[in-house]
C-alpha cells in the first residue's frame, strides 16, 4: 500500500513540475511581449513630436533606430 502512495506522490509532483515549467514559460513569454510593448511605445513617443513639427530627419532616424533594434 505504502508503494502506491509513494508512486501516487511521484506522478503527482512530476505533474506539477510540469505544471510549473508551463508557467515558467508563459511568465517568460508575456515579459518578451511586454518587453515589445514598451519598445513601440518609445517609438511612438520618438514619432509623435517631431512628427508634429514636421522634423523629417527626427522622424527618419527615429525609423531607423527601431528598425536596427528588430
Amino acid at each position: 500500500m505504502g508503494v502506491r502512495v509513494g508512486r501516487a506522490a511521484r506522478n503527482e509532483l512530476d505533474e506539477l513540475r510540469a505544471r510549473v515549467e508551463g508557467i515558467e514559460a508563459s511568465i517568460a513569454e508575456l515579459r518578451r511581449h511586454h518587453l515589445r510593448l514598451a519598445e513601440l511605445t518609445d517609438l511612438v513617443q520618438e514619432l509623435l513630436v517631431p512628427l508634429a513639427s514636421r522634423d523629417e530627419d527626427r522622424v527618419n532616424a527615429a525609423i531607423d533606430k527601431f528598425q536596427q533594434g528588430m
